[in-house]
């Protein structure tokens, strides 16, 4: 029988791991990626132990950590001035024992560059899925920029702002996020190891990635207070990031004016259903996550490996993957469904209460820091996450 075609919309860590493992398989696979580009300043740069022990299952680990990475071996926060460490990720089985913090950007070209070894793989650039294409209750492919693409499985890989999803009128469950994000950079000499840091102080919140010569910076904010905060003028918005972030201090006075910071709007959702037929949603288009713990990246390509495990073979070998795609919702709404719930206890115990000015470390990260074996329970969750994926699907001999 002749393999399934599959297209694959959205060129972020989902799709590019989708389309990585589908063409390895021997099935027929076109990604879409709707910018010329994969360069973003506002894109996450953690790619997390679970991810790394995957590209080490794939044995291209070591070809990964060639890009430029930094790496992170435990977590902590500085909340009212203190430093509490809060989790260790050199006791992680395998090789992905820390974090590591490497531009988006870079993996995905990397992502890109080995999925262009097998010949099933066809990557567009400047290609923008506009709509989706049914005959007889089914999709069967999408309407672009370029015209139309026909396949036997379109996956929606498109984001937290989905047209696919909303085309194809799958219902989403809005669990709430109180917090918005601005983001901006300041520039930062360059140091050995990696000043990566969250800071919790009376009424701020501020996390500062370290991008080596600058830090990518995201202030959490109350939800739909941009306006307010960005309306007292750059002078207050460098003066109380610096009160809460004193490391920001020296380079401050780069950020010019409001123009230099981004809003990006936090959502925290879940489809109800993953799937139609021909369909399936994966990554943010599935579920839009918290920026806290940074681990939608990691989400995202679980989600790409596991719909790769079920479906791949299949395809390859012919078969409709239509009865199959309900075992993909089926086997990561789990680990979604956790990390969701984690998230809102962490907006609702430690963020909501810091960004309404009450700040007193909470006890479970205090007795964390005074024992450095329970690290590892936290490092297990962040970095393994909750029914993590292997790699099963198969890669073809041709």
């Amino acid at each position: 029988m002749t393999a399934r075609k599959v297209l694959i919309v959205g060129g972020g860590p989902a799709g590019m791991m989708a389309g990585l493992l589908f063409a390895r398989a021997g099935v027929p696979t076109v990604v879409l990626e709707k910018h010329g580009d994969f360069l973003r300043d506002f894109r996450g740069d953690t790619v997390h132990p679970s991810t790394l022990d995957l590209f080490d299952e794939l044995g291209l680990l070591d070809r990964l950590l060639e890009q430029p990475h930094d790496k992170v071996t435990d977590v902590s926060a500085v909340i009212g001035g203190e430093t509490l460490r809060i989790a260790d990720f050199t006791h992680l089985p395998g090789r992905g024992r820390f974090i590591a913090m490497m531009p988006q950007w870079h993996f995905l070209d990397f992502v890109a560059a080995e999925a262009k070894a097998y010949p099933a793989f066809v990557l567009h650039m400047d290609t923008e899925a506009i709509g989706l294409i049914e005959e007889g209750g089914r999709v069967v492919g999408a309407t672009t920029n370029r015209g139309d693409m026909r396949a036997d499985l379109v996956i929606a890989a498109d984001g937290r702002s989905s047209i696919l999803r909303d085309a194809a009128g799958l219902p989403v469950e809005d669990l709430g996020a109180p917090i918005d994000v601005l983001w901006f950079r300041v520039p930062k000499e360059q140091t050995p190891a990696n000043r990566t840091q969250g800071y919790i102080t009376d009424g701020e919140m501020v996390v500062t990635i370290d991008r080596g010569d600058y830090f990518q910076c995201a202030r959490v904010i109350a939800k739909g207070s941009a306006e307010t905060v960005l309306g007292r003028g750059i002078e207050a918005f460098r003066r109380e990031v610096v009160a809460a972030a004193p490391p920001l201090a020296p380079h401050i006075d780069a950020l010019a004016g409001v123009d230099d910071i981004k809003l990006l709007t936090v959502a925290l959702n879940r489809l109800k259903q993953w799937s139609r037929r021909g369909l399936l949603a994966i990554g943010d288009a599935a579920h839009a996550m918290s920026p806290v713990g940074g681990v939608g990246i990691n989400l995202a390509v679980q989600d790409a490996v596991a719909a790769a495990n079920i479906l791949a073979a299949p395809m390859a070998a012919g078969i409709d993957p239509t009865p199959l795609l309900d075992r993909v919702q089926a086997r990561r709404m789990l680990p979604v469904r956790v990390i969701q719930e984690l998230q809102r206890a962490i907006h609702r115990n430690v963020i909501g209460p810091a960004i309404g000015g009450r700040v007193t470390p909470p006890w479970p990260l205090r007795l964390l820091d005074r024992m450095p074996v329970l690290q590892r329970i936290p490092a297990r969750l962040l970095g393994l996450g909750i029914r993590r994926e292997h790699i099963r699907s198969p890669r073809a001999t041709n």
